[in-house]
């Protein structure tokens, strides 16, 4: 394939110019365009190649983790819209789920229910697909305090205006990625479902550089500022640029690193990417294309056009309020409102900018907005992690947003329009996917019922086997799990004991404590990082026994635990419900020597069908393990993989610590570098007594630069 032939530039852009391809194949052949120049055919096939989803693993399948791809992979390929991949705990599904993408090639999307989940399987993917887009999109939500008016206290709580930087580079570096290239995975909360500015409108405003062509700096200068990119001459930070003389440098919104572009009066002489912090050049280009620096941006000319439609309808929201008596809540509404507007007029954007989303777009009450959803090509693929939880969390987020939001426009702190600034309700998420995979161990009956195929995962790569389980009286049960724990005491293992309220767990703390044994408790009053080191604590055997309500929501394994008691088997309601029993079950499916004993006085719908399926698993993993000469061998994980959080919240901490350092720092002022170099190096052993090592050396090697610059 050689590209010789010198009309083949203006057949691609005739292709281009005419019917209405996909997003990706105008990028496609607009990227074949710009690399008609490449030096040979070599170069030129490498950059007409999308790259390819390519999973890198030490692992193979094993079990029938082979049977489960096999047969997913082929649901997928024939058009089958879902499909659930019943897997149980440990049975490696995150594998499974990396190699059906690597065999579909599809851009893909997975929702996770919380963010500690999600950010677990970005780091597990992140280390299945190193030469491709891996990101992270959550809301600031996920983080931070949304805006609501609470009328009983005559509370108004403002959004908080302190977003996480890293995040919002994380969400921004998404959608790029979705634009400019296929090989992309995205692991997301729920929040994904959330109102997000108008991809059209995000991708066409765009500013395309290439070297060597007429530019000048004043009209870049301008169209920068209107994709809310910020001036600033003395510091280069992330979705700011700066000006000096014939240079001008770029620090994308959805990047780490920065770009350099050097003008020979209006022409473009080169571009070249570098390192914000060490100015190092790392790679020249030929082209370059920058994306605004917010999701909501609007062009110029869209901007009295949006601004009239929102004084429509303030004037509107004005005379209800009068009519009804409503003074304050007028007034409220029209100074607010009114700020907003002359922000708009003046700067194109303003904060709260989504809550007028609608307006903007142009949309009509009700009509669903634009979504990261919307960002994905047609064919791109989902899956649902623990879609038990998932799903029911995707159709509780309207109402919930619903009713926050109209006592916000009740009360005059917002337009109705900003009802319109809202997640997906069920059927509209429903509609936006084409095909998708439940993932759970427990999936839940709306999920079996639309899966054309249930595929099973029940052998564990390790051998292990689903506890054995027996169920007990309660008379009689405190005596009894005194032994069963001392048991475990002596075999240095660990339990687990589960009950219904929060003072039955500190009761049952207090009286394993007066007995001698090393005892501590987690309910919801306990903060996320004090979980976490009670978590620690347990696997690292500081005591011996963790009693709690609700121990599925951690998102960890815990291969120490080897019996777990469960009170008040019997009882109806959620916390006892055939899928809670079967997660708490699999608790103890991490360890050779699991034991899960149900303390009940009769035994109820839900404990007998967990039972039932827990036996009928066990069985076929024994049969398995028998045919194929596999013993069962407990996970053998280092306790440090538990502190990954700890980790996180420490190395952000320390992070804040020096980066105002970093950004009021000149370099190449000896007295400025020697300071910046000491804080460094107190970084840098912060990070080596935390056991992050790769962090620590990235500062090492951050050291050695700026300490070149001193000879």
């Amino acid at each position: 394939m050689t590209f010789r032939d010198d009309r083949t530039p203006i057949m691609i852009r005739t292709l281009y110019e005419l019917a209405q391809f996909h997003t990706w194949f105008k990028l496609f052949l607009r990227r074949l365009l710009h690399r008609m120049s490449c030096k040979n055919d070599a170069e030129r096939l490498q950059c007409v190649y999308m790259r390819k989803l390519e999973l890198v693993s030490d692992y193979k399948p094993s079990g029938d983790q082979g049977e489960a791809i096999d047969a997913l992979t082929a649901g997928i390929l024939r058009g089958d819209r879902y499909q659930t991949l019943k897997g149980v705990t440990g049975s490696g599904k995150t594998f499974t789920m990396a190699n059906i993408i690597e065999r579909v090639q599809r851009p893909t999307l997975i929702i996770s229910h919380n963010k500690t989940l999600s950010a677990q399987l970005y780091r597990e993917f992140k280390g299945f697909f190193p030469y491709n887009a891996v990101e992270y999109f959550v809301s600031y939500y996920d983080y931070y305090q949304p805006e609501a008016y609470v009328p009983s206290r005559d509370l108004y709580i403002e959004k908080d205006a302190s977003i996480n930087d890293e995040i919002d580079r994380m969400r921004l570096s998404a959608t790029f990625s979705l634009m400019e290239r296929r090989d992309v995975i995205v692991v997301a909360t729920v929040s994904c479902i959330y109102g997000l500015g108008l991809p059209e409108t995000w991708r066409d405003l765009r500013i395309h550089i290439d070297k060597n062509v007429t530019l000048e700096p004043d009209v870049l200068k301008r169209q920068l500022t209107s994709l809310q990119y910020e001036r600033n001459d003395a510091v280069l930070e992330r979705g700011r640029f700066r000006c000096q003389g014939d240079v001008m440098e770029i620090f994308p919104a959805y990047l780490e690193e920065a770009y350099r572009i050097e003008f020979d009066w209006e022409t473009v002489t080169s571009i070249k990417k570098f390192n914000p912090l060490t100015h190092e050049t790392t790679s020249d280009y030929d082209e370059l294309t920058i994306y605004p620096a917010k999701h909501f941006v609007m062009p110029e000319d869209a901007i009295p056009k949006a601004i009239e439609r929102i004084k429509i309808q303030l004037s509107e929201q004005l005379k209800k309020f009068q009519a009804e008596g409503k003074i304050l809540e007028a007034e409220r509404l029209k100074t607010r409102t009114e700020y907003d507007i002359e922000m708009l007029s003046e700067m194109g954007y303003c904060p709260g900018i989504e809550n007028y989303s609608a307006p903007i777009a142009n949309r009509k009450p009700g009509e669903p907005p634009a979504t990261l959803f919307h960002y994905f090509p047609e064919d791109f693929l989902v899956f649902l992690d623990e879609s038990h939880v998932t799903l029911p969390q995707v159709g509780a987020m309207y109402e919930g947003d619903r009713s926050r939001k109209q006592n916000l426009v009740d009360f005059g702190f917002r337009l109705p329009c900003a009802l319109d600034n809202r997640p997906l309700k069920i059927n509209e998420f429903e509609s936006k996917i084409k095909q998708a995979v439940f993932v759970s161990a427990t999936p839940g009956k709306t999920e079996l019922a639309k899966s054309t195929q249930v595929v099973e995962q029940i052998i564990r790569p390790t051998g292990l086997l689903d506890p054995v389980l027996e169920i007990h009286p309660s008379e009689g049960q405190m005596e009894d799990i005194y032994r069963e724990v001392n048991e475990r005491i002596a075999r240095n293992e660990r339990s687990l004991i589960l009950t219904l309220t929060k003072r039955m767990a500190e009761d049952l703390t207090d009286y394993l404590l007066s007995l001698n044994l090393k005892v501590k408790y987690i309910h919801s009053e306990v903060e996320t990082i004090e979980r976490v080191e009670i978590l620690k604590g347990l696997r690292a055997g500081e005591f011996d026994v963790l009693v709690g309500i609700n121990l599925l929501r951690e998102g960890i394994d815990l291969p120490e635990v080897a019996f777990i008691g469960i009170l008040d088997a019997d009882k109806i309601g959620f916390l006892r419900s055939t899928t809670s029993l079967i997660q708490i079950i699999g608790r103890a499916a991490r360890n050779a020597n699991g034991k899960v004993i149900m303390y009940a006085d009769r035994v109820s719908d839900a404990m007998q069908e967990a039972i039932s399926e827990t036996n009928r698993r066990r069985a076929i993993q024994q049969a398995y393990n028998e045919a194929h000469h596999i013993t069962p061998t407990t996970i053998q994980k280092a306790v440090n993989d538990i502190l990954v959080r700890e980790n996180e919240v420490k190395e952000e901490a320390t992070n804040d610590e020096i980066e105002p350092l970093i950004k009021n720092c000149n370099i190449f002022n000896a007295n400025d570098r020697k300071k910046l170099i000491t804080q460094l190096e107190k970084q840098m052993a912060e990070f080596a007594d935390m056991l992050m090592y790769e962090q620590a050396a990235v500062v090492r090697d951050k050291i050695a630069e700026l300490k070149k610059l001193g000879k």
